[in-house]
């Protein structure tokens, strides 16, 4: 009795236009940039125009990403509402899977964009076991002082005790497959943003996400008991933010070099210290593991990690040769390769946009018997 699990940061599917762009114009899109606009009202429509029309590409390129994962059940970040989720679901990704993803679950959390967790599942298994819901649970009201994670340099990067530690949401979901209970903490921690303060974004931000990625450890402690937490079905998914190394791009376009570079720590380890879980993403080749390609122009390329699948002690004993798929056929051309890992990329996938995300989705099939 096996389940698909898949995790996948869909970028921005939104159910509104942002007219931010007129005000400030580093937030106006390039496309629009490149023309005069008289007036905001020009500029609200040829926003729209540009917005509907990059989102139908885009869109139908997330939905194949998607169904190339063939997951069970899908853990999603950055969906905008509920009913934005569902008109995708309806109108592009039955076009792929047929009536695959009938049941959603999403609550509303911190992120200043609106922005939201989402997880959505098949009613059985492909091998025909029920999924059947038992219970959803949002840890977004959680501040520091509740789980007494509030210190000093947190104060100092402007975070005060009684703020809410996830920038987004911890959200619990509780299922059982072929009978068997599974339970999905599904996550999207702070973003790295840009250098400030004569620090790199990364390092700006991570006491935020390990304070994150303490509170998501003490979350489940405290659901399973501390003694027992090994012991139980559960699963990590999310966008982290965060990498524990990176495959650093040298060289020119023709002949580009990759390097494996480790960090001295990272949010990561927070959770992976003392085998509380298992990123199974490492079960594949070191310069293979990557989700996503960061770049700020051809001095500064590399490959990372961002999107996990942590397994329980339990889980990830039992699924000792489960090694996690990563679908990479959505990115844009753009992207660097290593050697020997170019795919056939989706039709009408671009040079940077249309494409169905910047990270990727990775999945895993995992034996729930």
């Amino acid at each position: 009795m096996s389940l698909r699990i898949a995790t996948f940061n869909i970028e921005n599917l939104m159910a509104r236009f942002d007219f931010s762009g007129y005000r400030n114009e580093l937030w106006r899109d390039r496309a629009v940039a490149l023309f005069e606009v008289k007036n905001e009202a020009e500029y609200r429509e040829l926003e729209r125009a540009r917005a509907i029309a990059h989102t139908d590409d885009a869109r139908q390129l997330s939905a194949l990403a998607i169904a190339r994962a063939k997951a069970d059940i899908l853990c999603l970040q950055e969906v905008d509402t509920i009913e934005a989720l569902k008109a995708f679901e309806y109108g592009y990704l039955f076009k792929m899977v047929g009536q695959g993803y009938r049941h959603k679950y999403m609550t509303p959390g911190n992120d200043s964009r609106g922005i939201d967790l989402a997880v959505m599942m098949r009613e059985e298994t492909r091998h025909g076991q029920p999924i059947e819901f038992v219970r959803m649970s949002s840890h977004a009201h959680l501040t520091f002082d509740d789980l007494g994670l509030h210190t000093p340099l947190l104060g100092e990067l402007g975070n005060d005790p009684h703020e809410r530690v996830f920038r987004r949401d911890c959200l619990e979901i509780d299922v059982t497959v072929g009978g068997r209970p599974l339970t999905i903490y599904t996550a999207h921690f702070k973003s790295m943003g840009s250098p400030r303060n004569g620090m790199t974004g990364r390092e700006a931000t991570m006491p935020v996400r390990i304070a994150e990625a303490l509170a998501v450890r003490r979350i489940i402690e405290d659901r399973f008991g501390k003694d027992r937490t090994a012991d139980r079905r559960w699963v990590i998914c999310g966008d982290l933010n965060d990498y524990a190394e990176r495959v650093i791009i040298e060289g020119d376009e023709d002949a580009p070099r990759f390097r494996v570079a480790r960090e001295a720590g990272s949010s990561i380890d927070v959770l992976t210290a003392d085998g509380f879980c298992e990123n199974v993403v490492q079960r594949r080749p070191e310069l293979d593991r990557w989700t996503l390609y960061h770049t700020r122009g051809p001095q500064e390329r590399h490959l990372c990690q961002l999107d996990y699948i942590l397994l329980s002690p339990a889980l990830a004993r039992k699924n000792p040769g489960a090694v996690p798929d990563i679908i990479r056929n959505g990115q844009p051309y753009r992207t660097v390769f290593p050697p020997g890992q170019a795919v056939e990329r989706f039709p009408r996938t671009g040079w940077d946009r249309p494409k169905a995300s910047d990270h990727c989705p990775v999945a895993v099939t995992l034996d729930m018997a």
